[in-house]
């Protein structure tokens, strides 16, 4: 791991845990509050991922006009900014869309700086890093930021803001390079020809519309759990929901540290088969009764999860990298993933409204992954082209 990854490593680590603790500070502001109704905390999870949606066209080409390093800096401080807000006891709906627009700025410019950092061998290798850091940073950031927000709000949200703050420090010791020399006036409709571009490639369409399907059963799956958990499980308060949670996590992590060693940019079509793997365990989820089975299959689920999305995140950064550019090729999946995960916690808010059962829910969410995959998989041609070559 060469110095300037490590320094991308720290800031992306401090951010990430910024970013889950200033989101449970915020719920512990709601439950704190009696004024505030049930629907306020999905509603302030929307706020956060409409950002991305409509800052799509935008973000990624941005990134990729300005150095990728500046862009981390400027979001680290709009995020700080955010959490400033809250601590002005500004309408959190406000202060957390805030927070979303900097997340929106951030990731392309996170992902979109990897090629810049290492050589084409060592990507899928970068991307693990990336991820496990990630996840642990979130996790720490989850369990830290909801017991300092618990205790003190104002010592929490001050807090964030100086993580987000030194975060945005270390952004200073990263390259300053540009991989455009324009950035385009119409970019709505430059945004959208490069959505039909990109997706007319099988290895680029198989990259981004895996990786929405990634998130999309990510997510929806986690707001199953809340409901899942109390009524198979008999789990009695959100700190046992919290630990299946953190089994799904450390299975995350466990697969993001495999998969270098198991699946190649050259070879990206494999990453189909722990695609179809997390789909099986999915639907064996929605049969288990036990704690301890359901730990066991949420670990099989985040490590199928973490050998698929790594390999996914890498391909769309090298064909990015040689074509559109990495920051708009993540934007592109960044906008497409979060349309998709509206999508599923929308269907499953509906078949929660309906009367549903959330294992039904479940075993629908598993197949529907199964079927999708296979579907995707097939679009691709036997042979591929390298990433280098798209």
């Amino acid at each position: 791991m060469n110095k300037k990854l490590s320094f991308l490593l720290l800031a992306q680590f401090l951010s990430a845990f910024a970013d889950n603790a200033i989101l449970f500070t915020v719920i512990a502001i709601v439950m704190q509050s009696n004024e505030l109704a049930p629907w306020y905390v999905p509603a302030l999870q929307s706020m956060f991922l409409i950002a991305f949606i409509i800052f799509a066209p935008w973000v990624g080409a941005f990134a990729d006009y300005y150095a990728k390093s500046k862009i981390l800096l400027l979001a680290n401080l709009i995020k700080a900014s955010g959490a400033i807000l809250l601590l002005l006891n500004i309408e959190p709906l406000i202060a957390y869309a805030l927070v979303g627009v900097g997340a929106a700025l951030y990731s392309p410019a996170k992902y979109g700086i990897l090629p810049e950092l290492v050589s084409h061998q060592q990507l899928v290798k970068a991307n693990s890093l990336i991820e496990g850091s990630t996840i642990l940073a979130i996790l720490l950031g989850m369990v830290i930021g909801a017991q300092v927000a618990d205790y003190s709000i104002s010592i929490a949200l001050s807090s964030i803001v100086g993580l987000f703050i030194i975060s945005a420090l270390i952004s200073l010791f990263l390259p300053v390079n540009r991989s455009s020399q324009t950035i385009h006036s119409g970019t709505i409709k430059h945004f959208y020809r490069h959505l039909c571009d990109f997706l007319s490639s099988p290895r680029a369409r198989f990259a981004v519309l895996g990786g929405s399907l990634f998130w999309l059963a990510a997510a929806t799956l986690r707001v199953i759990l809340i409901a899942w958990a109390p009524l198979i499980l008999l789990s009695k308060n959100a700190s046992e929901i919290a630990e299946l949670t953190l089994f799904l996590a450390i299975g995350i992590i466990i697969g993001s540290a495999l998969v270098p060693r198991l699946i190649s940019l050259e070879n990206i079509r494999q990453a189909r088969i722990p695609a179809l793997v997390m789909s099986i365990f999915i639907v064996l989820l929605s049969f288990t009764n036990t704690l301890w089975e359901a730990r066991a299959v949420l670990l099989a689920i985040g490590c199928a999860g973490g050998m698929f999305i790594v390999p996914i995140n890498a391909a769309l950064q090298a064909i990015g990298y040689k074509s559109i550019g990495s920051g708009s090729a993540v934007a592109l999946q960044n906008f497409l993933q979060n349309v998709a995960m509206m999508i599923g916690v929308g269907c499953y808010t509906y078949a929660s409204a309906i009367e549903i059962k959330p294992e039904i829910t479940m075993l629908s969410l598993g197949l529907f992954i199964f079927v999708c995959t296979l579907i995707i998989s097939l679009l691709l041609p036997p042979a591929l082209q390298k990433a280098t070559d798209e």
